[in-house]
This record gives structure tokens, sequence and C-alpha cells, in this order.
């Protein structure tokens, strides 16, 4: 099997409601997130051949979606107060209503699933909280 790996990075913050830990209160990280595509067969015809796919396209679809992220409060869907919420987005705050806890686990799944409905053969993605610290997700 060939496999392609790419990265990208963004900054936001978050908070694990109901933890009971430090990371229950509001903090950021710069998050690194790390994609392994694959395929049993390189592209045949066209301006791909010899290749999975273009590293251009993947690394643009990636940073597609980090973007998104970036310079956010990634928040569990439910977790904050409505006027908590409309207090943030009234200072002119992004929030960004994320579904389950914002743990670097399901950020893994949550950029599994974005690469998957691109088209992507997702082989793994790995989520860097900090440079020590990684979750991981594969099917």
């Amino acid at each position: 099997m060939y496999i392609l790996t790419t990265t990208a990075n963004f900054d936001s913050a978050h908070f694990l409601k109901d933890y009971d830990g430090k990371c229950a209160n509001l903090h950021g990280h710069r998050w690194v997130v790390t994609i392994d595509v694959g395929s049993e067969e390189l592209q045949s015809e066209g301006p791909y051949r010899g290749m999975v796919v273009d590293f251009g396209k993947l690394k643009d679809d990636l940073k597609e979606e980090a973007d998104r992220l970036d310079h956010a409060l990634i928040a569990e869907s439910g977790s904050l107060k409505p006027e908590t919420l409309a207090a943030l987005e009234d200072e002119g705050f992004r929030v960004i209503d994320f579904d389950g806890r914002p743990t670097a686990e399901n950020l893994a799944r949550h950029f599994f699933d974005f690469m998957r409905m691109k088209g992507y053969q997702v082989i793994k993605v790995s989520v860097y909280e900090t440079p020590d610290n990684q979750a991981s997700y594969t099917e």
C-alpha cells in the first residue's frame, strides 16, 4: 500500500465540561493534525499519473477544516449556558458548536470523517494536543 502523510495546525481554545482536572477550565492549544491516506495502486492516467493523490489538494483540503477551527472556541454542544454563548457571540467571539466533547480523540475522529467525506481513503488521523500528547483514530 502507498501511504501519503501531511500535516496542518491551528490554534483554538476548548474546555471539558464536568471534567475533574485542569482541562475543565477554558484553555488553548496549538493543535497539530496529521493525516495518512493511501491506496493499493497509483493513478495510471492523467496529470496525477504515478500519484496516490496530489499533495497540494490533500494539504488544501485538510487546511480547510483546520482554518475553520482556527482562533475559535470549540465548545461541546450544550456545554455553555445560553446567556454565556450569547454574550460571547455579542462580543464578537467565534464559537464552534462541536458534537461531542472537544477532546483530541474526538477531534481525530472529526478530521477522519471530514477527509473521508472529501473522498480520501483515510488510513489514520492523529491530533497532537501538545508536542508530547496525541490521539489517533483509524477504522
